[in-house]
């Protein structure tokens, strides 16, 4: 297990209430030993003038989830903040939920690495991504 933060589903959708996770209705769905995922909609929120899911939405969902997994990964006062990310949109989305799957690359002391994939309801990726942070 890469987590060294207990945490319940509940505590970590609290922490988006008042901010741009809330939002954007992005709800933490699963966490096991190794993953984090969480799940956003397609809609008035997260669409681009042309009706598809806006990329900038999926990179919201992307460093939502990188970030909260760096932090679940740290220990006591510290703090994640992102240094950079890469997106690559593969397929649109016009409605629904999607569905971000947030795995480690590396978890060192200072940096880490976070693969999430995007995935829409019928479970084809819509958008990868990797996000580097550095651990405060």
């Amino acid at each position: 297990m890469i987590w060294r933060r207990e945490i319940t589903l509940e505590a970590l959708n609290a922490l988006g209430s008042d901010n741009m996770v809330g939002h954007v209705d992005i709800r933490f769905e699963r966490i096991d030993a190794q993953t984090l995922e969480a799940s956003m909609p397609v809609d008035y929120r997260t669409r681009q003038p042309f009706g598809l899911l806006h990329g900038g939405a999926s990179v919201v969902l992307a460093e939502t989830l990188g970030s909260v997994a760096g932090w679940l990964s740290t220990e006591g006062e510290q703090k994640v903040v992102g240094l950079e990310i890469n997106a690559n949109h593969i397929r649109p989305v016009h409605e629904g939920r999607v569905r971000g799957v947030c795995r480690a690359i590396h978890v060192g002391r200072r940096h880490q690495v976070w693969q999430i994939d995007i995935f829409n309801a019928q479970n084809e990726m819509c958008c990868t991504t990797r996000l580097t942070t550095a651990v405060i």
